[in-house]
């Protein structure tokens, strides 16, 4: 107010008089008490609307991580049921068979609940612990169809790395839904897991039944939840390859590890 409305003359410096004396014309484009005022008067402002900025910012991203626990919670909810309703379908077929391998099945379903309720409630979790879901899951379906499908599970991980839960185990669900429960001769899956370049690899294949079952990827159960999660937690730090041929169903998937 001082630099373009002069005001409380009488207690100006004589340097201040000065240039108060001035017209306004005359103080506005002398530029050298132009920019020192600016700074005087700007900078408050200025550190001011960075604070803002700053705490806006802490907010927005705040919230941003809020939503991405709320968005992988609910997704993490979607699959759970998936995956407990086909493995009690299982039990359930052996019950009727009154087999002998069904306390086997129960203790297999029991650890896999207890880690899918219990112990993968963390955005990552040890891959080895997912590799023991796999091969429990395995034990589960190779009980149900028995002869009718081969499967080849190969992994080599020699480091400790982690993982997002349940992102593996959903392709092997769908893997089994799609070529071995609507194949009438012999299913073959072949799932191998690897770590390269501080990767992970996971790769699954299956044979494609000789008859006439929709297999399109964009109603495979689950398939969108894990594109969702991938895009949540790796971002672009992931490549996914699907290849649908007449014969085969091939997934490629390698992650960042953690």
């Amino acid at each position: 107010m001082y630099f373009y409305e002069p005001k409380y003359y009488q207690f100006y410096s004589d340097i201040e008089k000065e240039y108060a004396e001035r017209t306004f014309w005359e103080r506005v484009t002398n530029f050298s008490v132009l920019l020192s005022k600016s700074i005087k008067f700007l900078t408050p402002t200025a550190l001011l609307l960075m604070s803002r900025f700053y705490k806006n910012q802490q907010k927005y991203l705040k919230l941003n991580e809020q939503k991405k626990t709320a968005e992988l919670t609910a997704l993490k909810h979607q699959l759970n049921p998936h995956f407990l309703f086909n493995t009690l379908n299982n039990l359930y077929a052996l019950a009727l068979k009154k087999a002998d391998e069904t306390p086997e099945v129960i203790e297999k379903l029991s650890d896999i609940l207890d880690y899918m309720l219990y112990r993968c409630n963390d955005t990552f979790v040890p891959l080895k612990k997912e590799i023991e879901l796999i091969e429990n899951y395995l034990s589960l379906e190779k009980v149900r169809y028995g002869k009718r499908v081969q499967i080849s599970f190969e992994e080599n991980i020699n480091q400790d790395v982690k993982i997002a839960p349940l992102l593996l185990l959903t392709f092997i669900e769908n893997a089994f839904k799609h070529g071995v429960s609507q194949e009438l001769k012999k299913a073959l899956i072949t799932i191998k897991i690897n770590i390269e370049d501080n990767r992970i690899i996971f790769n699954i294949e299956n044979s494609k039944p000789n008859v006439n079952v929709e297999n399109n990827t964009k109603h495979r159960i689950g398939l969108k939840n894990i594109k969702k999660q991938l895009e949540l937690l790796y971002t672009d730090n992931y490549f996914l390859d699907i290849q649908n041929t007449k014969n085969s169903y091939t997934v490629t998937l390698k992650l960042l590890a953690k």
